[in-house]
């Protein structure tokens, strides 16, 4: 057993401790001062997983200390003297083993931190053995709280002093974890950050002012993610970043004559920009991101001759990064972001004249998604064995204009039928996407093995590159061979007739 609870206000620590002494014989084992900080992604991948994840530091020790949120039972801990950044990094089996699945590429980062008197207490009976350990934590800005560990063989000892802390002072068992009240203090909540969007329209918005909120909630994501791009915190803060970016232009080239055609072809050449400037960098990501599958591809033997190419890559991509990270702090970028946010907070005219201003938005995406539905459709049965990559890549593109619009709008229609269609169409990007990337990869590594020979790296190195080109071509045919099916799913007539009842469309 192993319950929580909080105590009434203005009830202090040591107070409660010479009222318990007083029904029940009470031994303090310790006090002593605690700073605990919690840590998460900056998704909240741990959260969402079940998962709090303490580091604790007092005189005694420093430890990191995984909890179940359903029960508040230890998952793993270690002794560490400061928290790393990524699961990998943690000499702990148990702690990598647990950190690793959920959260992936994504880096350890804190969260909220409090400061606290911990006093360790032990329930003796009459014996002098000890049947209940408690943890009080006495916390200056919240209600303290109280932990109850029972002693197996002791149960009955438990219930009795349940019912002293609820019924004679006055205790309530916590129904929330610690750390949602912590970030209740600090303004914040757990999942306050997700990369998925949720973007709430009504159908009856008029075109020009719900675009500006789509466009404002894509700025959010961009700005929040900012200043984890320029850190190379991890990954994935540029991953968000560069979606929200895609995301924006996408909608400023599909959503036209909503916005002045000046307003439109300004902001379309710069989110262009910001887009190129963070393609490198990114891509130099994935293939780090990659290593180990590019590794374990090759027979054991090789695999260790792929390791200067780790190295080369890396240093390509913190050069990258440090240009990325100069751009931006530009004044390029930094003025021209604030002149979008505020061209984004100006109210609406009264009498818009660009022509799809005044629909509703529930309109304006039954036309967008119909005629962006049809670009796919036809797009993909012009493609055959002997088309060139190019018009693969074009479908791509496509499918990933009309998956954003989806995204942007899918508040408009019923979830059930919205989601099965995302599903179908990330369905066939999946295999689009695998067969660029692994033509654009073997691509790239040919273009890397020539610029390290410059560099006289070891012949065996050379080869094992060879080797990895092969697979990633042979990987590349697999996918343009799954496309056909992937896209016979896709555009099957059961699914046809689903997208023309979701808009109620005409040919």
């Amino acid at each position: 057993m192993s319950l929580q609870f909080d105590f009434p206000a203005g009830l202090t620590a040591e107070e409660f401790i010479a009222k318990l002494g007083d029904k029940t014989k009470l031994q303090l084992v310790s006090r002593q001062y605690s700073i605990k900080t919690y840590y998460d992604s900056f998704d909240w991948r741990l959260y969402t997983g079940g998962i709090t994840c303490e580091f604790t530091r007092s005189k005694a020790a420093s430890t990191v200390l995984l909890k179940s949120l359903d029960d508040d039972l230890a998952i793993a801990s270690t002794e560490i003297n400061e928290v790393p950044a990524f699961s990998q990094q943690f000499q702990a089996k148990e702690m990598r083993n647990t950190l690793a699945p959920l959260l992936g590429m994504r880096a350890l980062l804190p969260v909220c931190t409090l400061d606290y008197e911990t006093y360790y207490l032990n329930i003796i009976n009459k014996d002098k053995k000890t049947v209940l350990r408690l943890t009080l934590e006495e916390h200056e800005l919240f209600h303290s709280r109280i932990s109850l560990k029972a002693i197996r063989g002791y149960d009955k000892d438990g219930e009795h002093i349940i019912e002293i802390l609820t019924k004679k002072l006055g205790l309530k068992p916590a129904t929330k974890p610690l750390l949602v009240t912590a970030l209740k203090l600090q303004g914040r909540r757990p999942n306050d950050y997700s990369s998925r969007l949720n973007i709430n329209l009504e159908p009856d918005t008029r075109a020009d002012i719900a675009v500006k909120h789509i466009y404002s909630h894509l700025l959010r994501a961009i700005k929040v993610n900012e200043q984890g791009v320029i850190a190379d915190t991890d990954s994935e803060f540029l991953h968000d970043f560069r979606v929200a970016v895609r995301r924006t232009r996408a909608g400023i080239n599909q959503l036209k004559d909503i916005m002045p055609d000046d307003i439109n072809a300004y902001y379309d050449d710069f989110f262009s920009w910001l887009g190129k400037s963070t393609g490198s960098t990114r891509d130099l990501d994935v293939y780090l991101l990659n290593f180990a599958k590019y590794k374990n591809s090759l027979p054991s033997s090789m695999r260790d001759d792929l390791n200067p190419l780790y190295e080369f890559i890396l240093a390509k991509q913190q050069k990258a990064q440090k240009e990325l990270a100069k751009k931006l702090r530009s004044a390029k970028y930094l003025s021209t972001i604030s002149e979008w946010e505020q061209y984004l907070k100006e109210k609406a005219p009264l009498k818009p004249v660009e022509p799809n201003a005044k629909l509703t938005i529930k309109k304006l995406a039954d036309r967008r998604l119909w005629k962006n539905y049809k670009r796919v459709l036809r797009e993909g049965d012009a493609i055959t064995e002997q088309s060139p990559p190019e018009t693969l890549h074009e479908l791509r593109k496509s499918c990933k204009k009309l998956r954003y619009l989806m995204e942007f709008f899918q508040s408009l229609y019923p979830k059930s039928q919205t989601k099965h269609f995302i599903k179908s169409l990330k369905e066939l990007q999946e295999v689009l996407g695998n067969f660029q990337d692994y033509a654009v990869q073997e691509n790239t590594l040919k273009l890397f093995s020539e610029e390290m020979l410059k560099n006289h790296i070891p012949a065996n190195t050379l080869l094992a590159i060879g080797v990895l080109i092969q697979n990633l071509d042979n990987l590349s045919c697999k996918a343009r061979k799954d496309l056909s099916s992937k896209f016979a799913a896709f555009k099957h007539e059961e699914n046809q007739s689903r997208f023309k009842s979701l808009l109620a469309a005409k040919d």
